[in-house]
């Protein structure tokens, strides 16, 4: 049911600044840049292989993401594989009693499908799954 790693998330507090580093020094290119209105973020993404890097600035000092940041400081922020079915997905999950932030998908402006795995039940990792409308 896991089809792939789709992207690694890094909260940053500056994109300009952390893209010196994945776009200057590691010659990554931006695929594409976002406001995330329901995220309450900026987001801007560089491929790498099948996957990408999503470097993630909140724009609110409010939103999970920006508590997240407060606390943790830059870095990584949770990794997100791509499902083929969600809600199967989020039903076998539950059956094996993992814990789950979000009992029911989340859809985004993009049409993507997404729910997060509480950090509790994956030793200390936050789990993103993300189910991709066909192309």
């Amino acid at each position: 049911m896991i089809k792939r790693i789709h992207h690694v998330a890094v909260v940053v507090d500056d994109i300009e600044g952390a893209l010196s580093f994945w776009q200057d020094a590691l010659g990554l290119k931006v695929s594409h840049r976002a406001e995330v209105s329901e995220q309450q973020a900026q987001v801007a993404f560089l491929p790498v292989g099948e996957a990408e890097v999503e470097l993630v600035k909140p724009t609110t000092d409010t939103s999970g993401m920006a508590k997240y940041l407060a606390k943790r400081g830059p870095g990584i922020h949770h990794v997100c594989v791509e499902v083929d079915n969600l809600a199967e997905m989020l039903e076998l999950l539950k059956d094996k009693g993992v814990r789950l932030i979000d009992q029911t998908a989340r859809s985004g402006a993009d049409g993507k499908k997404y729910a997060f795995i509480h950090p509790e039940s994956t030793r200390g990792v936050l789990v993103e799954l993300y189910e991709l409308e066909l192309r």
